[in-house]
């Protein structure tokens, strides 16, 4: 299976060695389901865009499987159809990484890049994938709003942009100014356990969105001179 990332160079190798734990869950995982992707997950989406969506990691039977950030999981359709509903992609969500879909001012990158264990990477875990996270988030100089699906993408993302956590408390639909003039908004995770609980239903959602887009023109890129103080 090949995939090429829009952000190459700022990606782990398929073998990345950081993390021990999800070293031997991937492994099991190869063993398992041989025909899987199997590896750390690449960004996917539109390099030039303005809209970043901060996620937490890869699903397994999602991204781990198929090599594509929420394509095959219950998040991914909400995900999807919420950019479609928002013209930020092109093409039909037909779950498959050969389905077509591509995004249109809007990237999708992971805080941690494998899978892990219950989907609940540790600390120590967070913090050895951030200088990815991070470089990632550094190469992308047109995006102007962040989307934190979750809190640990949330965290991620405050801290790439150089912020104090306690400075920015993570609060569904709160919006932030970054300390890089960037505006982070809030949303709880599209996970199936949040959708089927009510915590975060898709006009909910579709809100995040709608705030994300109304902020577009009135922020300017990481560090411009013209972002608003």
């Amino acid at each position: 299976m090949q995939i090429d990332s829009p952000l190459p160079g700022t990606e782990p190798r398929r073998d990345c060695p950081r993390c021990p734990r999800l070293v031997a869950f991937r492994e099991a995982c190869r063993a398992e389901y041989p025909d899987w992707w199997n590896a750390p997950v690449y960004a996917f989406g539109d390099p030039g865009g303005w809209l970043a969506l901060a996620g937490l990691a890869p699903g397994k039977h999602g991204a781990n499987r198929t090599g594509r950030p929420f394509t095959g999981d219950y998040a991914g359709a909400l995900l999807f159809a919420t950019l479609a509903e928002f013209g930020l992609s092109k093409g039909r969500y037909d779950a498959r990484i050969d389905d077509g879909l591509t995004l249109d001012g809007a990237i999708i990158v992971n805080s941690v890049k494998c899978l892990p264990p219950q989907n609940k990477p540790t600390p120590a875990e967070i913090v050895q994938c951030r200088p990815y996270f991070e470089a990632q988030m550094a190469a992308l100089p047109n995006v102007r709003v962040v989307i934190a699906l979750g809190k640990i993408a949330h965290d991620a993302a405050v801290r790439a942009a150089g912020g104090r956590l306690a400075a920015f408390p993570f609060a569904h639909g709160a919006v932030h100014r970054l300390p890089d003039g960037r505006r982070l908004v809030d949303s709880y995770h599209c996970s199936r356990y949040n959708t089927n609980t009510g915590r975060l239903t898709p006009d909910m959602f579709a809100d995040v969105f709608r705030a994300a887009l109304a902020l577009k023109d009135q922020t300017s890129g990481p560090n411009s001179s013209t972002s608003p103080r």
